[in-house]
């Protein structure tokens, strides 16, 4: 490829029911999938950009109605970003910087618990406003693994509740209905600890050898790989600078036709075009812009 997938951001209405985007795109990208069995999503910044105008912002919300003089920038929500988990997130922020007059040391706990609630149902409004689109090329994956009987599952640090919002509201009930949603607060650690993705694995009784893990971050890479899954990386609003050692491939997006196609991903799996070709994708690092993913020559031989 000699140009990089263009990054378009668009507000969508939520979809209403899946059907495969045309026919003729149906036909373009119809995959013998022997070697490709799941699809494992992370939620925010990979099915949306969701942390800078959505968490961001509900945590901001919660605050202010819970009168805590607090107010999260870009900036700040970024720095945190590299905690995995919202009530961790808001411990480790004020275990640096001071805890709040108004919260007790003995209640701490509970009211970072009750906050995380509260952040959690404000994030959900916006949802529901369609506030927060899908990222491009997500449901035309979506439905490409649909029609090909690929499976698909949301592995997230996020609350549980929230993930299946996201997806039943901006995918529709019928796709939302073809996922398997993992949540940070089913597993003991959360990412980077491999975890939530070895559930999955579990539960749904896959090969780990025929899964694709689909990730924004470092943090989330570092999870995939702990798991022993193969990763593509699409870079999110925050995380595009960010070291994505252990990915197979990176990109700006998945982009629209033609896209990441399902084609693409099982050529990350064992026994795809890496096990064909005799190479490594272990640690590549694509940072040229103006690329989406490696062509042959930028393989580690």
């Amino acid at each position: 490829m000699k140009s990089a997938l263009a990054i378009l951001f668009f507000m969508a209405a939520p979809a209403k029911a899946f059907a495969p985007t045309s026919t003729r795109q149906a036909s373009l990208t119809t995959l013998q999938a022997s070697s490709l069995e799941a699809i494992l999503f992370d939620c925010d910044g990979v099915l949306a950009d969701t942390e800078r105008d959505g968490h961001r912002k509900a945590f901001n919300i919660a605050f202010k109605e819970s009168n805590i003089d607090e107010e999260w920038s870009e900036e700040r929500y970024g720095k945190l970003l590299e905690v995995g988990g919202g009530k961790e997130r808001m411990t480790a922020h004020w275990d640096e910087v001071g805890w709040p007059d108004i919260v007790p040391v003995l209640g701490r706990f509970d009211k970072v618990m009750g906050l995380h609630l509260k952040k959690t149902d404000l994030f959900m409004k916006l949802i529901d406003e369609g506030a927060i689109p899908l990222r491009p090329g997500v449901l035309r994956l979506v439905d490409e693994a649909i029609a090909n009987g690929v499976k698909l599952a949301v592995c997230s640090t996020s609350n549980e509740k929230a993930v299946s919002n996201l997806v039943s509201t901006l995918m529709g009930p019928e796709r939302a209905s073809k996922f398997q949603i993992f949540a940070g607060d089913m597993v003991k650690k959360k990412k980077p600890a491999p975890d939530v993705y070895l559930m999955a694995v579990d539960e749904m009784n896959l090969d780990k050898n025929r899964c694709v893990i689909i990730e924004d971050s470092h943090i989330g890479v570092g999870s995939a790989v702990a798991a022993g899954i193969s990763c593509l990386v699409t870079k999110s609003s925050y995380t595009a600078n960010e070291d994505f050692t252990g990915a197979k491939m990176i990109v700006n997006e998945l982009g629209d036709i033609p896209g990441i196609t399902l084609k693409i991903l099982e050529s990350l799996v064992p026994g795809g075009l890496e096990a064909k070709k005799g190479v490594s994708w272990s640690g590549a690092r694509f940072e040229d812009s103006r690329r989406a993913y490696p062509t042959p020559s930028q393989w580690h031989e």
